[in-house]
């Protein structure tokens, strides 16, 4: 195969990965770690029930009509005011599906869009370069540009719920855009030099266990949680890279996890608690509303860990005095030890 055409393909794999990887995280339900997430599928039992009696009850009072009283029609008028209906019955049955079928249509082509705009979106962060909306609006069907707003806005929540970054206009007058990380990771949530996707969903959803686990999680369990997002120790993620040495060493490294050994165990077993960065950086209560936006649900669903987030939201409420001007440590003032002479892996350039 020529060079060219073989770089070709391996483009053309890379964003079918990407979007691969988009719909695999979302909507990742695993009831192992997060036994309290209430299940839809009750919710969905019942309005397919209500559908089947509703259609039912609508079949029986169509049948149990009381017949006519008077019999001045022949039985040839019947024969042909049957053929009428049944006729009537077939045109509306046909516009019906026309219909269902251009709505289904117009549905599909706005997924579309909306996909091929988070692999845009994706494709930008990745190569530093600014999101302009004139190139947005490229991607999208003039036919569609009075719905932009809102393609735009559920791309962005899917890779916010995957990736942990925020889609902000960075410039109204030129209505540029950028991805910006949730928590202050280096390289803005690239955690290394040079180009790749970010890294603050998968810290972010490893900062969610340790919550929902009592704040402090064993690492049999954080890579349970892991293995149902399809990422696992020691296999080279598409946009994680090697995943054990991103949480047990660099986001350690960094301050936004501890590893710790288990005191007195034998074999030596391993748990993860947050770092102090991470509650500079974020709180229980963001942590919580990545997990309910990855989980297609709301926060208030896991209960006990809602509550233990409401009383820490007003801890640090408590917590918050005004302070004099020039006496404000915000996180950019905190260092990073060790980080500088961490090696910059040429890996990170594939992902």
């Amino acid at each position: 195969m020529p060079r060219r055409q073989n770089h070709k393909l391996c483009i053309h794999e890379k964003h079918h990965q990407a979007r691969y990887e988009l719909q695999s995280h979302r909507g990742v339900q695993p009831a192992a770690v997060m036994e309290e997430l209430p299940s839809t599928s009750s919710h969905l039992e019942d309005n397919s029930q209500s559908s089947s009696a509703t259609v039912s009850n609508s079949t029986f009072q169509g049948s149990s009509e009381a017949p006519s009283t008077t019999s001045t029609f022949s039985t040839t008028s019947d024969t042909t005011s049957d053929e009428e209906d049944t006729s009537q019955d077939e045109e509306d049955s046909r516009s019906s599906d026309v219909s269902s079928s251009t709505e289904n249509t117009y549905s599909d082509t706005l997924n579309s869009m909306t996909s091929l705009l988070e692999e845009f979106l994706l494709h930008k962060y990745k190569m530093k370069q600014p999101i302009m909306k004139e190139d947005m609006l490229m991607i999208i069907h003039p036919k569609y540009h009075n719905r932009f707003a809102e393609i735009l806005k559920t791309a962005s929540e899917h890779i916010e719920a995957v990736f942990a970054v925020d889609l902000k206009e960075v410039d109204s007058t030129i209505h540029s855009y950028d991805l910006v990380s949730k928590l202050n990771l280096p390289n803005n949530g690239r955690v290394w030099d040079g180009r790749g996707l970010p890294k603050t969903g998968l810290l972010m959803t490893v900062l969610g266990v340790i919550f929902v686990k009592g704040n402090c999680a064993a690492e049999e369990d954080i890579w349970k949680f892991l293995n149902m997002m399809r990422v696992y120790a020691g296999r080279k993620h598409f946009i994680y890279g090697e995943p054990r040495k991103l949480i047990t060493k660099d986001f350690v490294t960094m301050k936004y996890l501890e590893y710790r050994q288990v005191a007195n165990s034998d074999p030596p077993c391993y748990e993860f608690l947050w770092g102090p960065r991470a509650h500079v950086e974020t709180s229980k209560m963001k942590v919580l509303e990545f997990l309910a936006k990855v989980n297609d649900t709301v926060p208030s669903a896991f209960s006990s860990q809602y509550e233990e987030a409401l009383r820490d939201e007003e801890e640090r409420a408590r917590a918050t005095v005004p302070a004099r001007p020039g006496t404000t440590l915000t996180s950019r003032h905190v260092p990073w030890p060790g980080l500088a002479a961490s090696p910059t892996p040429t890996e990170d350039q594939d992902f």
